[in-house]
């Protein structure tokens, strides 16, 4: 049964993803290269990316705090809330790499939290095994999705790049220890769904 706990807590979540700046703890990977010369072609390029990469990172708090909120095994939803603290960090250097490139962020990201978080919601509603399979196939299709960002984004801006790679191999590191902690696969309909679901969202992102 919810608490009125974690409607707080969910509620805050909200807030806090959508309207106030993101901290990191760890530095932010690529600090130490230079700022390199980029056209502005090359450089509204970059931003749009780096901009759907900051909505992923907004969807995943959201379905991060979604699963969290009808998880049924409290390690189940620690891992989930601890994930979505690691994954704050990414909304963090995404933002900042998005105001360095002089672009923006998505003007649709309350409907795409929304979105996720009700998303997130029935995944755990069906179950931990579920719940954490959605997590793991999330995590690999986002990780996927971040491979053709490093082919597409500019040889040349090596900050966003340093970003990006980290966020693959974080990425990849949560969908493993999701599996280690009782995944299971999804079903090939749920995954194709997933996929289509995540065309409409970068798509769409990268104008918006």
């Amino acid at each position: 049964m919810l608490s009125i706990e974690k409607i707080i807590i969910g509620f805050d979540s909200a807030l806090r993803t959508l309207l106030t700046p993101a901290q990191t703890i760890r530095i932010v990977p690529g600090n130490d290269c230079p700022e390199t010369e980029l056209t502005n072609a090359e450089k509204r390029e970059s931003a749009a990316l780096m901009r759907i990469n900051h909505t992923g990172e907004v969807c995943a708090q959201a379905l991060y705090q979604g699963q969290a909120f009808t998880a049924r095994d409290n390690i189940v939803q620690q891992n989930l809330t601890q994930a979505a603290c690691e994954e704050t960090e990414h909304l963090a250097w995404t933002e900042r790499r998005i105001k360095e490139l002089g672009g923006r962020k998505s003007l649709l990201n309350p409907l795409w939290y929304s979105g996720s978080f009700v998303i997130g919601t029935v995944a755990g509603m069906l179950g931990d095994k579920w719940n954490l399979g959605f997590l793991a196939e999330t995590e690999r299709q986002v990780e996927a999705h971040l491979a053709g960002h490093l082919q597409r984004l500019p040889q040349q801006d090596e900050k966003s790049r340093a970003i990006v790679s980290q966020m693959q191999i974080d990425e990849g590191q949560h969908a493993t220890t999701a599996m280690h902690h009782g995944g299971v696969e999804l079903p090939a309909s749920v995954k194709l769904l997933m996929k289509l679901g995540s065309k409409v969202m970068t798509q769409t992102t990268y104008w918006v």
